[in-house]
């Protein structure tokens, strides 16, 4: 499993993370879901991103598909679209009643477009050299769920 120094992180990071504990969110249903299980793995997700660019998920898989290119060309665009779907997801569970704080359920399936958003910032951010990003994404991942976070190390390693 992959591991962080946690005493390289900035105190304000920290801070940040340690806030007390609220309620989980739960955020509704994305959009974009159908037309992106249509496309199935092969498709190309900048249709359904510009049809709904509110849609964490469709940010998620364009930064994934990028990644994956294994490109300077490619790190940098997944970095935008995934800190894209990043803002779009919190702009959702902002509106879902989240305060900056609290569980965010990787099995409650609408949250793992933002937290896909998430780890695939932090990888990006990893390949272009920002370590203080990739550790702030990665502290951020634990916190909303750990659960995510394990199964996002396994089935999207940072070697995407």
């Amino acid at each position: 499993m992959h591991r962080i120094r946690l005493a390289a992180m900035s105190s304000d990071a920290r801070t940040l993370l340690l806030a007390a504990p609220v309620g989980r969110t739960e955020l509704p249903a994305d959009e974009a879901l159908g037309e992106i299980l249509a496309l199935g793995d092969g498709g190309s997700f900048l249709e359904v991103v510009a049809r709904h660019p509110a849609s964490p998920l469709a940010w998620a898989l364009l930064a994934e598909a990028s990644l994956s290119a294994r490109t300077v060309q490619g790190d940098l665009s997944a970095y935008a679209f995934a800190r894209a779907g990043y803002h779009r997801g919190l702009d959702a569970l902002r509106r879902a009643g989240w305060r900056g704080k609290g569980p965010i359920p990787w099995e409650h399936e609408p949250n793992q477009g933002f937290l896909r958003s998430l780890w695939a910032l932090a990888c990006a951010a990893r390949r272009i050299g920002e370590q203080a990003e990739y550790e702030r994404c990665v502290l951020f991942l634990l916190e909303a769920s750990e659960e995510a976070y394990v199964q996002l190390v396994r089935s999207r390693p940072l070697t995407l």
